[in-house]
């Protein structure tokens, strides 16, 4: 299975989506960064598979932003029980009349 989504961990919580996105540039084409604030993780959505596994390669346990980075392929999210498959979830919300 080729992976171009990478899950990056072990963020310092100053990262900036811009300063992630320069440091996978220098591995490929960057189609998009984002990291969850807070949260010391995030996403980059490499062009090509290719491009995701060498930079992983590269990047996997390099220091960056005085951490050691964590970089794997992503995972898709599973899917939730009682998302009723909406956005969001909450399939069941009794009295929510809508977004």
């Amino acid at each position: 299975m080729s992976f171009s989504k990478l899950y990056v961990g072990n963020l310092n919580y100053r990262t900036t989506e811009d300063a992630l996105k320069q440091l996978f540039a220098q591995h490929g084409e960057v189609t998009s960064v984002n990291i969850l604030q807070g949260r010391g993780f995030g996403f980059v959505e490499m062009a090509t598979a290719e491009a995701a596994q060498g930079a992983k390669g590269k990047l996997n346990g390099a220091e960056f932003d005085g951490r050691k980075l964590i970089v794997n392929d992503a995972r898709p999210r599973p899917e939730r029980p009682g998302s009723g498959g909406r956005p969001g979830g909450g399939g069941d919300r009794r009295g929510f009349s809508g977004y």
